[in-house]
Formats: structure tokens, sequence, C-alpha cells
């Protein structure tokens, strides 16, 4: 819940998308289709890619991402349509850029929680995982390689279809940025507390 707010304020801002929703939010944008049935898609994507680099390591229990991304797709539905509603107001770059500050530390917040419970992976963290072992590093690198490969191609879809990027800003480098900040400082501070209500061993810092 706290990840899907962070990435819906995140595109509230207008000042550039997460890396990883890019690509369906700028199809949404110039198509007019529904966002979050566009995000359920590529996450469901995401989940079979995953397997299928799984090879032989693959688990039944992965395919649960794709019900996983139903629910979160539904949040992000849940979350513009209320902001809307609420007539928010964000004139000026300032407010604006405060906003998406707040947004990258929520999705960091998120993405750490969801995670270090270590009960069924994000699909585009899950992707950023198998990655990072295809490419023999670590799951930083793996995720990099998703956020360039995923601006990339939300870039060619804007040039091709409309002849201007369509998504991508300051906010989008802030997110590719900051949310693994965020991520680092929340675990520093709350990672232990986390952890031990949740009636977990202690895991490793990131």
């Amino acid at each position: 819940m706290i990840l899907a707010l962070g990435i819906t304020l995140n595109t509230k801002t207008e000042l550039g998308v997460s890396p990883l929703i890019s690509m369906p939010f700028s199809v949404s944008e110039i198509t007019g289709l529904n966002f979050a049935a566009l995000a359920f898609i590529m996450y469901t994507l995401f989940t079979i890619i995953e397997i299928w680099l799984e090879g032989d390591r693959r688990n039944k229990i992965d395919w649960l991402q794709i019900p996983y991304s139903l629910l979160f797709s539904l949040l992000l539905q849940l979350y513009g349509t209320a902001y809307d509603a609420l007539g928010i107001n964000m004139n000026g770059f300032i407010p604006r850029f405060i906003m998406l500050l707040f947004a990258v530390a929520l999705t960091g917040i998120g993405v750490s929680m969801s995670v270090s419970m270590k009960l069924l992976p994000n699909p585009a963290d899950g992707l950023a995982r198998e990655v990072g072992i295809k490419l023999k590093r670590s799951l930083g690198l793996g995720k990099n390689t998703i956020d360039i490969t995923s601006v990339a191609i939300t870039c060619a879809i804007g040039l091709i279809s409309v002849h201007h990027i369509v998504g991508v800003g300051i906010g989008t480098v802030v997110a590719m940025i900051g949310v693994g900040r965020a991520i680092a400082l929340f675990n520093h501070f709350a990672l232990k507390p986390m952890l031990k209500a949740a009636g977990m061993v202690e895991g490793t810092r990131s």
C-alpha cells in the first residue's frame, strides 16, 4: 500500500515518473488507455520473464506475483482516483518537487518493507534479482539495468508515437537515485525493529 501510494504521488507531480512505471504511464498518456490496467500487463510480463530466467530454479509460488500485480494495480487506480477527487492543486515547481521527494521516500519504504518480509517479491524486484544473477552481479546492478532499459523504451515510445518524450523528466532521475538511498536510510533506522516486530531473524542491511 505504501509503495503504491509513493508511485501514485510520483506520477501526480508531473515532473517525470519513476523508471519502472514509465512505460505504462507513457502509453496511457499517449493512447488514453487505463494506466492501472497497463501497469498490470507490464508487471505480468515481468513475472513471466523472471520465471523464464529462473529456469530450473523456478518456484511455483512465483506465479502468485500475477495476482499480486492485479492487487497492486487496483491500488494504483484507487489512489489515483482518490487524489483526483480531492482536487489537489500543486501549482509551481517547489510544491511539486517537495511532493516528489515525499513520493520517493514512500517508494523506498514500500520496497524495503515488501522485500524484507521475504514472502513474495514485487515483479519488478524479482526480475531485477534474476537479471543480476544472469549478469553474475548484484541486485543493484539488475535494478539499474531494468531502470535504464525501461527509460530507454519509454523515450522510444514517445519519440516514435508523438515525436517527443512522455513521462520522463527530472522526477525520473530523482527516483532512480533517491529510491535506493531511501531504502538504505529506512533500513538503517527501521530494519531491526521491523524484523523484530514481524518475528523474523535479523536480516542484513542494504
